[in-house]
Formats: structure tokens, sequence, C-alpha cells
């Protein structure tokens, strides 16, 4: 006996370590033969990141798991990812590990987490599915054909937290299943057997690039007959929901060998009106248990005949609704007189025969009727539509019926009386000949409150008359801040704008007494990180921007007493602008502003991330002090404008970027700009460059300075401004100027002043006491005068060298006239007399012309200091220049 217990206890160790180790050694061949199975029979690139098989976790069954998986198609649809998981797990009998490679191995449940499944048919009807390895072989080996692989005798599998797109382009169906939840349970190795299955989901559905559903809740709890070998599958107890609206199904599918059979029929198991609130998504409509209802509505449909490439099931879906109304206990108003009538059919089996029929859809708040009519033909195919439309709607209204939770606040009157027909493609392609559009509607006391706009827009009235023709805005009263706009025109495309969402087209006249662009400025919140090194907090920054509306391309020739810009304010503004993709083109812009008039043609985009502007800028007569005080911009070009007081013409041509508030950027200006001071004294203490250079130059008498006609050019390059030579006169003392200054105001200037050489004085007037009056009156030099460093810290160089070496050179050449004329040496005694101070002594190092030069020198030393005061008798002073 003891032996007998000594021989199991072996036995069960020995099956306890082949348990523990089977993993191990069966995990390389289970591995290596589905990686061989999936290559021989998958068109497809088939990765997974770990593989695992475990025995006790699932034990007496073995469960082997892929994690982190993928499935991407190989040509036509080479890189799109057909499946993806984070987990598979396939379970089966241990016994199934001990096969060959030659045998077949059972697998019992499947379960799939986190997957995302993209099913995608092109327009040539060719499916990313089928990625199963196609066989041309005539003749079959049925024994090889059964060797090996995986055969599947399900008993459950389940689908958690995964995703299900179905996109169609053949027939522009996109489906997208998020959020499943779907579990089976059922013998799947008998011909015949029942599948009991629980599903939710979300769904969404979009036709032809409309949305029909937008995560609908979708639940389905089903009995399903499967007859494996007719493809027969049939359903019998069941129950599904979209979002709270309940459906039972009767019917079944048949998988054919070239096609698909249908044969379904569905209806409302009861007929409260309550069904109807439950299609309306959840987030929108609470409570429904609660709401107070009478009428009916209920839904049956049938869907019946093949699928094929050619066809789909005929099929009769009805929705009725006969004298219903609900109220929501918690809210004021009640809908009454609700009638609902529509049906979706097709009779032929054709997709194209497809139609939407509403014969009546009314309802009625209060004292207000609405009523819409018409019907939808060749739905998949360039739908034509041909609706009516007709009542009164309070906007204000849908907040005191439903429980939605709207983004604003609605309010307004909206009537119509309109009767459209038109097909979808000439809405697209603006085909107006074959839209027909008549009647009329209304919007009055409307508020509009968004986030893209820094105050409500308030419409006063809005009307518009429709034509065959032409689309007419009748009158438009709108407000918003200190804005009002009144505004006519003719609309191009309005249909296409409210259906296809395509921007509005058109031409209109507008008139505003105060139009404040600052009242369109949209706030929008931006948030910078720090960095890491210093926090992972993150920081909020609010700025303001304005943004040209996108969703227009209209002409408007406006009028406007008064412009705010800003700060600015210009008066009798009027133009015509252009909008288009987010820019604003003007043209034969004028206005009144700084005491004078403005003429200007630009644009400026706001399409990009940095808003751009090209202009061209004629003002005529304007008050320098008012336009240099009010344009940063002018500050830019004549930082000393500060001290002239006139009037000023200018022209620019001038291109760069802008800030969100749509102020120019200087330092990216390009382009040209000229200046012309019509008439302008000056203030030398509103500015230290004047100051100092009429303390560093004694005779230029700053304090008489007034400008007339003077002229500039500048030129804009990479913030820099580069001024052309001009002139200007101070007081008989011609100055030219030219050199350029920077955004940071550091200047290199440089200034020539023409200076009758009289205003020397000092040993100079001894010199020129030897010419004649006439010759001495017109003797004048050219002082250069360097300006650098910044206009409120200027710098002043003198270049006496070059105004003694032009002097020098004058002097002589009249010396040269003299000895020539009169044989008399005027220079050589001056320069003689003035030199002999010590015949005794020599320098023989210096040069003639170094002494001359250096004489020259000498008498000019004092010149450029101030003048010294009259009660100073002991010092000898420079003759004032001449009036």
């Amino acid at each position: 006996m003891k032996k007998a217990f000594k021989i199991v206890g072996i036995i069960v160790g020995l099956l306890i370590i082949a348990l523990v180790a089977s993993p191990f050694i069966f995990k390389g061949s289970l591995e290596k033969m589905l990686q061989r199975t999936i290559n021989e029979n998958l068109n497809a690139t088939v990765r997974w990141e770990k593989l695992d098989l475990s025995i006790f976790s699932s034990f007496p069954d073995a469960s082997l798991q892929i994690k982190n998986f993928s499935v991407v198609n190989k040509v036509p649809f080479e890189g799109d990812t057909l499946a993806s998981g984070k987990k598979l797990q396939l379970e089966m009998g241990i016994m199934q590990l001990f096969k060959s490679g030659k045998e077949s191995i059972k697998i019992d449940a499947i379960y799939l987490e986190n997957a995302l499944i993209n099913l995608k048919i092109d327009s040539l009807g060719t499916a990313n599915y089928d990625i199963a390895v196609k066989d041309d072989s005539p003749i079959v080996d049925e024994e090889k054909e059964s060797e090996g692989g995986f055969n599947f005798e399900l008993n459950n599998y389940e689908i958690k937290d995964s995703r299900i797109n179905y996109l169609d382009a053949s027939s522009g169906i996109f489906v997208i299943l998020s959020d499943v939840q779907h579990t089976g349970k059922g013998d799947l190795s008998q011909i015949v057997s029942n599948l009991d299955t629980k599903t939710s989901a979300l769904i969404s559905l979009e036709m032809d690039k409309t949305k029909y559903l937008t995560n609908h809740q979708l639940s389905l709890d089903a009995v399903f007959k499967l007859d494996l070998e007719n493809q027969v599958y049939s359903f019998l107890e069941n129950e599904a929901k979209i979002n709270q609206l309940p459906l039972t199904f009767n019917g079944f599918i048949k998988m054919n060998e070239s096609n698909n059979e249908v044969d379904i029929s569905f209806k409302t198991p009861s007929s409260d009106f309550k069904n109807f609130l439950a299609l309306i998504p959840e987030e929108y409509v609470k409570q429904i248990d609660q709401v107070q209802t009478t009428g009916d509505f209920t839904v049956n449909g049938i869907i019946r005949g093949i699928i094929d490439e050619e066809h789909i099931p005929t099929m009769d879906i009805k929705i009725s609704s006969n004298n219903a109304s609900f109220k929501y206990p918690d809210l004021p108003k009640r809908v009454e007189d609700i009638t609902i009538d529509a049906e979706l059919i097709n009779e032929s089996g054709i997709v194209a025969d497809t139609y939407l029929n509403i014969p009546k859809l009314n309802f009625r708040i209060d004292n207000e009727a609405f009523r819409v009519n018409g019907s939808v033909k060749r739905i998949t195919e360039n739908p034509l539509v041909d609706m009516e439309m007709q009542g009164t709607l309070n906007l204000a209204n849908i907040e005191k019926i439903l429980p939605v939770n709207l983004d604003q606040d609605l309010t307004g009157i909206f009537k119509a009386d309109i009767h459209a027909k038109f097909d979808m493609e000439s809405v697209e392609k603006e085909r107006y000949e074959n839209i027909d559009a008549r009647g009329n509607a209304s919007l009055s006391n409307f508020i509009y409150k968004d986030a893209g706009f820094k105050n409500d827009i308030n419409i006063s009235n809005a009307s518009i008359d429709l034509n065959p023709t032409t689309i007419t805005l009748k009158q438009l009263n709108l407000t918003s801040g200190q804005t009002d706009i009144k505004a006519s025109g003719t609309i191009q495309n309005l249909l296409q704008f409210l259906l296809k969402k395509q921007t509005l087209k058109g031409r209109f006249a507008v008139n505003s007494n105060t139009f404040n662009v600052n009242d369109f400025m949209s706030s929008e919140n931006t948030e910078k990180k720090k960095s890491e090194s210093k926090s992972d907090s993150s920081l909020t920054a609010k700025k303001e921007s304005i943004k040209i509306p996108d969703f227009l391309d209209a002409t408007m020739d406006f009028a406007a007493k008064r412009v705010l810009y800003d700060n600015l304010e210009l008066k009798n503004a009027k133009g015509t602008a252009t909008i288009k993709e987010e820019a604003i083109s003007i043209s034969n812009f004028t206005s009144d502003i700084f005491g004078g008039s403005l003429r200007m043609a630009g644009k400026v985009s706001t399409l990009k991330d940095t808003p751009t502007f090209s202009i061209n800028l004629d003002l005529s007569k304007i008050d320098i002090e008012e336009s240099f005080e009010k344009l940063e911009m002018f500050k830019f070009l004549v930082p000393i404008a500060d001290a002239l007081h006139g009037t000023l013409n200018t022209k620019f041509e001038l291109s760069g970027d802008l800030t969100n508030d749509l102020s120019p950027k200087l330092a990216t200006l390009a382009g040209n700009a000229l200046a012309q001071i019509l008439t302008a004294e000056v203030d030398p203490d509103k500015t230290p460059l004047l100051q100092k250079l009429g303390d560093k130059i004694a005779f230029l008498d700053i304090d008489r300075l007034g400008l007339k006609d003077v002229s500039t050019n500048f030129k804009f390059n990479n913030g820099k401004i580069e001024v052309k030579p001009f002139d200007f006169d101070v007081k008989g003392i011609k100055v030219n100027v030219a050199g350029t200054h920077g955004l940071d105001q550091i200047m290199d200037y440089k200034l020539n002043l023409d200076i009758p050489a009289k205003y020397l004085g000092g040993d100079i007037n001894k010199m020129l006491q030897k010419l004649n009056p006439k010759e001495a009156e017109e003797m004048k030099i050219i002082l250069p005068v360097g300006l650098k460093g910044t206009f409120s810290n200027p710098q002043i160089s003198l270049n006496t060298e070059t105004a003694i070496t032009e002097l020098t050179q004058k002097l002589v050449a009249k010396q040269k006239e003299k000895l020539v004329d009169k044989g008399t040496d005027i220079l050589g005694d001056i320069i003689k007399g003035a030199t002999t101070k010590d015949s005794t002594k020599t320098n023989t190092n210096t040069t003639t012309q170094q002494q001359n030069t250096q004489v020259v020198k000498d008498v000019l030393d004092g010149l450029f200091k101030k003048k010294k005061k009259k009660t100073d008798t002991t010092k000898t002073t420079a003759p004032s220049p001449a009036p």
C-alpha cells in the first residue's frame, strides 16, 4: 500500500511539474504554428508585442493571450490598420496543446479588449476585410486542407471597450460604433444552435456627409437561431433601444452564394408619445419618465429583399403621431397639436430609388403654429428636395419646453413662409438656375452670444425675400456695443450657406452712425507651460484678437459717420470692402482724420496664425501733433515730430505683420513713404536732440526754426527707417539731412550745414576783410555734423577738419586770383603775420600745409561754443549771424 501511495505521489508530482512547465514547452511551438497559419492564410501583416500561454489562470483550460496586436492591410489598402487591440485571449482544452502541428486545434472561447476594427469598402466595391489568401488551384487536397490550424467550437465570446468603424465609399455610408460592449453564449459547434447576445454601444451614422445620428445610445438583447449549414440567422426573443426608443424585431438574414437575403420587420412595442422623446439624445432631454404626454407615436418597418452589388432590400418604414402633446413638469410651456407623418420607402430594390416623404409635421406652442411638409427623393444620389415651411417660432420657448443645455440663451422671433425645390448637386455647384426658392423669412429681437465676439450681437430686425432668380436682404438692423449697422443687398447662395455650410456670398450696402472695431474683439484663452526645470504648473494667458469671419465671401459698399479703432476716430468714412477667405480688401476708402483727409486701399488677412497687411495710404493736411500722438507708426517714422506744430501730407506703401488686435508690428514693415511738411513751428524744449544741437552750435538759432514745404522720402528695411537726403533752411542756413534710425531709437544721421563764412567771426573776419565786400558776403563753407546715440540721448560731433580744409581751399583759390590779377599775396601776408610769434624758433617737422591748417583751426576754435553774456566785457565774442 505504501508503495502504491508512493507511485501515485510520483505521478501527481510529475503532472504538476508538467503543468507548470507546459507553458514554456508549448509556447514556442504554438506561436510558430500561429504565425505560420496566419502567413499562409491572410493577405495582411500581423504583429503582436507579446504572446503568453497560461495553464493555471483558466484551469482546466489553457489560455493563450496575444497582447498589443495589429493587422495592417496590403494592396489595395496598403498601410491601413484593419484591426488592433490591447488583448486577444483564446481558451482551449489542455489536451489541445499536445496535438501535432498537422492537427487542428479547437478554440472554446475568445475575449477581445480595447480593440479597433476598421472596415472599409472603396468606391470600386473592394473590401479591406477580404484578406483571405485566394487558392487558385482547381484541385483541393481535403486531407491537407484539414491539416493544422485552428477549429473554432465556441461556447462563448466577449468584446469589451472597443470601437468598430464601417465606411462604404461607394454609398457614402459611414457608421461608428464606439464603447462597444458585447457578449455571446452558445454552442457554435452544433449545426443548429441558439446564440444569446447582449450588446451596448454608441452609434453615429453619416450618409453623403450628412450626420443623421451622433453618439446615440444603442442596445440590443437578442437570441439568434443559427443554422450554420444553410447559413440562416433568425431573430428569436429580442428588444433593441435607440436612445430610449424600444424596438422589437422579427425575421431572418440568409447568406447565399451570390448575395444575402433579408426579411426583417420591426416595430415599437408600445405607442406612447414618450417613444418620440426617446429619440432625442439623452444629454439634451432628461427625465423622460416624468413627462406628461398625450397622443401616440409609432414606428413600423419592413425590410425585405436581396443584397448584392446592384440591389438593396425594399423597405417601408413609417413614423406616425396624431394629436399629441408633451410637457415637462418643471417647465412652463406645453407643445401641442403635434402631428408626424413620415415614411422612408424603396419599392424597387435600387439604391437611387429610396425616398423620404413627409406629408405632415406640425406643432404649436402657445398660439404660434409651425408646419413643415415635403419630400426628399434620390436620397443616396443627388437628393432632390421639395420642402415647404410656414409658421412662427419663438426661439426663447426652446428652453421652456425642453430641459436642454444650450451654449447660450436664445431669444428672438423667427417667421417663415417658404417653398424651396432644388437638387443638392445644384446647391453644391452653385447652379442657381436649378434652384427654385420662393417666399420670405424674418428674424426679430434676436441676441447672439459667442466667444468669438466681445459683445452680444443684437439683431432687432432682419428679413429676406426669395424668388427664383434673387434672394434679397431687405433689411438688417444690428447693434453690438457702440456699433450700429443697417444693411441691405442681395445674397447669392443662402441655401448653400444653410444646408452645406458654405461661405455666404453676396453684395450689401452697409450704413452706420458708429462702427467700433473694438466691439468685435474676441477673447481667446491660451495656455503656456513653464519649462519642466522650473515648474509643471501651467499659466493661462488671456489675449484679445480680431478675426475676420471665415464664412463670408461678400462685397460691402459702406458708409459710416464715425469709425473707432483703438484710440483713433475716423469721420465720414466710406468705401468698398470685400471679405473672402478671412481677409478684407478695402478700395476707394476716404475719411476725415486728424483735421485733414485720408484715402486708402489695402488688404488685411487673419487666415494664418500671424495676421498680415498691405496698404496704400494717402494723408492730406493732417495735424502733426495729433497724428503723432495717436499713431505709434508715426512716432517710429519721425520721433522728432513731437516738437512740431503744423500740418503734414504723407503717403505710404507698406506691408508687414500685425498683432492680434491688428496693429502693425513695426519690426516687420517693408515699403516706402513720402512726408511733406506744409508748415510747422518747432518747440525745441520737447526734444533733447534739438536742445543739444542748439547748445553745440552757437550760431544755429533753433528757437527761430520754422519748417515749410519740406519733403522727404523714407524706406522701411528690417525694422529700420532709411531717410533719403532732403533740405531745409534755418534762418539763412541751408541744412541737408540723411541717415537711418531703428525701433530702438538708435540713429545714424549726417547733417551738412551750408554756413556763411561771415558767421565764423574772429580772425576769419579779418581774413575776409582782405576780400572785396561782395566776395566776403558770398563766402560759404560746409560744416558736417554727425548725429548718433538715441533721440533721447543724442551724441553730436562736428567735423571741423572738413570745414577748415574747404575754407583753406577757397581762400587759397582767391589768393591765386589776386596774385594773377593784382600781384598781391593777401593770404600770405595774413598767414605770415599770424604765424610769426617767435622768429627765433623754427619747427622743422611742420610743413607749410600743416601750418596753414593749424592757423585756420585756431581761428575757428571758439566759434562753436555758446556766446558769452554781454555783461562779460573781458571776453571777445563772435558777431551775431545776419538776420
